[in-house]
């Protein structure tokens, strides 16, 4: 019924589909993990904001002392962040002896914060 030539024939299609198959999966693949890489540097981006936003709305434009409530938001944003070097420098604000050290300290944070968002 089938001589040896379509047989041939038929195995090359096959193993020629299964290559393009095995490309396109390849290629795909490839596709996701960039698209999860900027996903996770988009959430990066998006909780270093969240606490900078905090940050200036509850400390560098309060007209007075800022609440626990606060505080504690502010810590918690600042540990989603999900950073120890920007948890260093928030520990260093918060434990600033004087209005001159704190004052230098938040300079320090808001640079810090400014550079570690990605593109």
């Amino acid at each position: 019924m089938f001589n040896q030539r379509t047989i041939t024939i038929a195995a090359i299609v096959f193993i020629v589909g299964i290559l393009l198959i095995a490309s396109q999966c390849y290629v795909f693949w490839q596709k996701l993990k960039t698209a999860e890489s900027l996903l996770q540097t988009c959430q990066h981006n998006e909780e270093v904001l969240d606490f900078t936003k905090l940050f200036i709305g509850k400390v560098l434009m309060a007209e007075t002392d800022v609440s626990f409530e606060d505080r504690l938001k502010l810590e918690n944003a600042v540990r989603d962040i999900s950073s120890q070097e920007i948890f260093s420098q928030w520990q260093k604000f918060t434990e600033s002896k004087t209005e001159v050290q704190a004052q230098e300290e938040v300079k320090n944070l808001l640079e810090l914060l400014v550079s570690k968002i990605s593109y």
